[in-house]
């Protein structure tokens, strides 16, 4: 383990490399039995203790209203680790995790329950020495947002932000509400309890170590951000692809579709990434002001624009791997009348100087070919002499693509000269993997997410006015298709890149999608 730099209160101090050290706390998840808990959470705070960089003095608490005591809460993380830790649960790891366990059960809409809370924490923190820091980890469904910060209140559990004195976040989980003004109330109520520098608004696509890279691709390269803007790039693309169907999610998906569930928090902030301006300091929120403004530049899609600028559907049965699979409409637990979106692509525009009239192409969806999350920037053609000049063989222009998923990495297509004595251009790829060139692992998304809580650095994290800035551009969309009261949607068959419409969206300005 390496040592804790750290304050004597346990405030962390910053190091040299820009980042903070973890400070000893209480992670607290509520919900601590569900799904989430089992199959990421407690996973990645094994992997860090395996790694040494989880703090020594640490502890965490499920909170749920299961019948378990901590024996078999411990039981419980062992098993999902098994399943999904990368580390593998050697028993020489287990041994000084599992003793950093705890449970408590309770009612989430009891005060008794939090008050009972309360007095297990005192208890748990005096017996491992720890500070009194607080992380909760509200893990739970949105309505429940509300319910769990006003009980941490009337308990005495919100903690101060007084420096000195132990610290008290709050992780709040996605979806942050289902429109605008739902994300607004749940924010206007966590803030009339939490300071919204407590307020930790997770996204784990912005904890993937591609999605990190692509600041430090960007400013920490100085043959890329000559050519970031619109006097060299034609166009930027982000594909965001699932291959799986909507499995045993119907009933949330049903509620929610690709465009809340992908593109307003996902997507949006990967377009964030790839055109903000260059930040004055690696300073949570002067990066996350950058991204602001990416978001509000953002042209709005009204419902008179929506059929240029946007495509929906729903995948029909198909093949998934060479077994067939049903329509999304036959799905269990799905209605035979839905009208939810399964895929979603838009044209955006950026209207700064930076990206005018540059279009940002993006599109999600369920049971496409392959699973990929990549970002393609394609910068604009060479003049139509020399090479270029035959047109029934124009070169391809320049890509460069940021692969977030699964193989991590980037790429370049360029042009080169075949061999021989003839001058023929052909497109070759120049290609780095994460995997190959560190020779191990990438940590998962919630492992840095965890520790970037631990250490108070908001940076990667949603600040409120982000959230509804997003919301503000996704509402027009889904009010017009509500209003369309359009009964059959496009379909696309299950294991293709999805509807003609889609196609159409992009070809239409004499481009084509990149698929991953």
């Amino acid at each position: 383990m390496r040592s804790e730099a750290c304050d004597r209160d346990g405030t962390p101090r910053s190091l040299s490399n820009n980042t903070l050290e973890p400070a000893p706390c209480t992670l607290v998840i509520f919900g601590g039995c569900g799904d989430l808990s089992q199959r990421k959470l407690l996973p990645a705070l094994y992997n860090l203790c395996v790694d040494g960089v989880l703090p020594e003095r640490f502890a965490a608490v499920g909170f749920a209203r299961r019948d378990k005591n901590d024996e078999s809460f411990r039981a419980f993380a062992r098993e999902g680790l098994e399943k999904y830790s990368r580390r593998g649960a050697a028993p020489e790891a287990w041994s000084p995790f599992e003793h950093k366990l705890f449970y408590h059960k309770g009612d989430l809409d009891k005060p008794e329950a939090y008050r009972t809370l309360k007095q297990r924490l005192e208890e748990i923190e005096l017996e491992a020495g720890l500070p009194g820091n607080r992380i909760f980890y509200l893990s739970v469904p949105p309505s429940m947002f509300a319910t769990c910060v006003e009980q941490l209140r009337a308990a005495g559990l919100t903690g101060s932000t007084t420096p000195g004195r132990p610290f008290t976040r709050v992780i709040v989980e996605k979806p942050i509400g289902h429109d605008l003004a739902s994300a607004q109330q749940i924010n206007a109520t966590v803030s009339q309890v939490f300071d919204e520098e407590q307020v930790y608004r997770i996204d784990h696509y912005l904890g993937k170590e591609t999605v990190q890279n692509i600041m430090v691709m960007r400013f920490g390269n100085s043959i890329f951000e000559p050519l970031w803007n619109q006097k060299h790039i034609d166009h930027v693309q982000i594909t965001v692809a699932e291959t799986e169907g909507v499995g045993s999610r119907a009933g949330y998906y049903e509620e929610s579709g690709a465009l809340r569930d992908m593109v307003q928090n996902h997507i949006l902030q990967l377009v964030c990434l790839t055109a903000m301006e260059p930040p004055w300091a690696l300073l949570a929120d002067v990066v996350r002001d950058h991204k602001l403004e990416v978001l509000k530049c953002l042209r709005p899609i009204t419902s008179k624009d929506i059929e240029c600028f946007a495509v929906r559907a729903q995948y029909d049965a198909g093949y998934h791997r060479e077994i067939a699979v049903p329509g999304y409409r036959r799905e269990e637990g799905v209605r035979s009348d839905s009208t939810t979106e399964t895929f979603v692509a838009l044209k955006l525009f950026i209207d700064n100087w930076r990206w005018a009239s540059v279009p940002f192409y993006i599109r999600t969806g369920k049971r496409l070919p392959k699973r990929a999350s990549e970002i393609s920037v394609q910068f604009k053609e060479v003049p139509h002499m020399l090479f270029n000049a035959d047109p029934t063989a124009p070169i391809e222009p320049n890509v460069f693509t940021l692969r977030v998923q699964p193989d991590e990495g980037l790429s370049l297509r360029m042009s080169a000269k075949v061999p021989g004595s003839k001058v023929r251009v052909s497109p070759v790829k120049m290609d780095f993997a994460y995997a190959s060139a560190f020779g191990e692992q990438s940590p998962e998304a919630y492992e840095r997410l965890l520790l970037d809580v631990m250490a108070g650095d908001a940076t990667h994290f949603m600040r409120r006015d982000a959230v509804e800035a997003s919301w503000a551009l996704v509402d027009p969309i889904l009010k017009a298709w509500e209003q369309s009261q359009q009964r059959w949607l496009p379909a696309y068959a299950a294991g293709t890149w999805g509807p003609v419409e889609a196609d159409r969206l992009i070809e239409a300005d004499g481009r084509r999608w990149i698929n991953p």
